[in-house]
């Protein structure tokens, strides 16, 4: 029984998982994400094998909603990145000397890093940053200020370097 069931998979495996990876790669834009989503719909498969009566329309059902929260992942990730630049930039771009958000972020202090990548990255409000982190929201919003001010201080130093 556990054998045919192996073989079963194995075949489904091997008939559909290059066309979902195909699939997935299409909305995705990148090979590794897309083989990533596709492992993924089959690993959620194989947890509910014998549940799953179409294995088939599962996995593309199942795919389409990794696709999505990836596309939503990668939205929050520009818009932090948009907010932070605007709440930090004291003056005009310089793209050789302007450090990565990314980096300066991680720069940062846990204390104040971690509010940041909460509220800007995941898009939580700051109610919902100070009870997962069980600090106050006063707090909160002063370890944003304080992020923002260091973030705005480093911009301002390379900047002065390029001037």
């Amino acid at each position: 029984m556990k054998g045919s069931r192996e073989k079963a998979a194995s075949e489904l495996f091997a008939a559909l998982y290059p066309s979902l990876a195909g699939w997935c790669r299409r909305l995705v834009d990148d090979d590794g994400t897309a083989h990533e989503i596709a492992s993924e719909a089959f690993t959620r498969l194989w947890s509910r094998w014998t549940a799953v009566a179409e294995p088939r329309g599962f996995l593309y059902v199942t795919a389409a909603n990794l696709v999505r929260d990836h596309w939503r992942k990668l939205e929050r990730e520009r818009r932090a990145v948009r907010r932070a630049t605007v709440e930090a930039a004291v003056g005009p771009r310089n793209e050789q000397a302007d450090p990565s958000v990314r980096l300066l972020v991680q720069s940062l202090p846990g204390r104040l890093r971690v509010p940041i990548l909460l509220h800007y990255y995941a898009d939580m409000p700051i109610r919902e940053v100070a009870a997962l982190t069980g600090r106050k929201e006063g707090t909160i919003k002063a370890d944003l200020h304080a992020a923002r001010e260091l973030l705005r201080a480093h911009l301002r130093r390379s900047l002065d370097h390029t001037l």
